[in-house]
C-alpha cells in the first residue's frame, strides 16, 4: 500500500547534541578525531536547516556515556503508527537506545522496541512511499529484520530484507529517497534489483558520500563539499540546501544520521 508522502514529508524531528565525548565515536577508519567545537557548529546549522525546511525540532541533551549518540536515527524507526526502538549492533550503543525510548515517551510518542537478539541500526531502514527496505549488514541481522518485520507487517507495510554493499557501514550511507518513486544512489547500488520499479539518480563518482542526502518536504539538504551531486540535484528540479557535515563524516556519519524525521 503506497502512502504518498510517507519518506519526505516531516512535521517533526528529533536532535540529539553531540558530546565532547563525540571525538571517541566508532569509525572504521580514523582519518581523526572530530573538533567538538565545530561539530556543535555544523549541527547547530543542521538543525537550522531542518527548520528552515518546514520542521519542528526537539534537542535532546548530550549522553556523554555514549560518544556515537549524535546519531539518533540508529537507535529508532518513527511511523504514523508508533516510535520502534531498535537494538543497535553495536553493543557500546545499546544504551542508546534504551535513553531514546525514555526520550520518546518523554515527548508523548507511542514506543515499542525490538526485544530479541536480534539487531537493527536505523541507517539501514529505507523508508518509500511503498515499502521498508532493510539492508543487512554488520549491524544489522536476519533476527533483527525479521522482528522489525513482525511489527511493521502488521501495520500493512511491506518490508523486505537487502543487500548492503560489503564495504559500506549503512545500507542508506548509499542512497536515499528523494521523491515518491525516485532514489538517489550511488554506482554500488544505482542498479540494485530492489530499486528496478524506481527511478535512479546516480551520484558522481567520487562524491558517493553525497548519497547521504534527505529530503525535508519540498528541500533535498545535500552535504555541502559535493557540487556536481548539488547540480545533478538542482538541474533534475530539486531545491537544493547545502549543509556541512564534515565532522559527522569522520565517524562514517551523515546527515541523515542525526535525526529522527516524523
Amino acid at each position: 500500500m503506497e502512502r504518498h508522502g510517507l519518506s519526505y514529508r516531516f512535521r517533526n524531528a528529533i536532535v540529539r547534541t553531540p558530546g565532547k565525548s563525540v571525538t571517541e565515536g566508532l569509525r572504521d577508519v580514523d582519518r581523526g578525531a572530530p573538533d567538538h567545537a565545530v561539530y556543535l557548529e555544523e549541527h547547530e546549522t543542521y538543525v537550522q536547516a531542518l527548520r528552515r525546511a518546514g520542521v519542528e525540532v526537539a534537542t535532546l541533551p548530550a549522553l556523554e556515556p555514549y560518544p556515537d549518540s549524535v546519531f539518533v536515527e540508529d537507535t529508532a524507526l518513527c511511523l504514523p503508527e508508533g516510535f520502534i526502538i531498535l537494538r543497535p549492533g553495536a553493543p557500546s550503543r545499546r544504551g542508546e537506545a534504551d535513553s531514546m525510548a525514555l526520550d520518546c515517551k518523554n515527548l508523548g510518542h507511542p514506543v515499542l522496541r525490538l526485544e530479541g537478539r536480534g539487531t537493527v541500526d536505523g541507517g539501514d531502514i529505507l523508508v518509500t512511499d511503498r515499502e521498508i527496505l532493510v539492508g543487512a549488514s554488520e549491524r544489522t541481522d536476519q533476527n533483527g529484520f525479521d522482528e522489525l518485520a513482525a511489527i511493521v507487517s502488521k501495520w500493512g507495510y511491506t518490508i523486505s530484507l537487502v543487500r548492503t554493499p560489503s564495504d559500506v557501514l549503512h545500507f542508506k550511507s548509499d542512497c536515499s529517497v528523494l521523491g515518491p518513486d525516485t532514489i538517489l544512489a550511488t554506482h554500488r547500488l544505482s542498479g540494485a534489483l530492489c530499486f528496478s520499479d524506481y527511478t535512479v539518480l546516480e551520484v558522481p563518482r567520487g562524491e558517493e558520500a553525497a548519497a547521504n542526502s534527505i529530503r525535508v518536504n519540498s528541500k533535498v539538504l545535500v552535504p555541502d563539499g559535493f557540487p556536481k551531486t548539488a547540480g545533478l540535484l538542482d538541474s533534475s528540479g530539486f531545491d537544493v540546501t547545502r549543509v556541512p557535515a564534515t565532522q559527522a563524516a569522520l565517524l562514517d556519519g551523515g546527515l541523515s544520521c542525526q535525526s529522527l524525521r516524523f
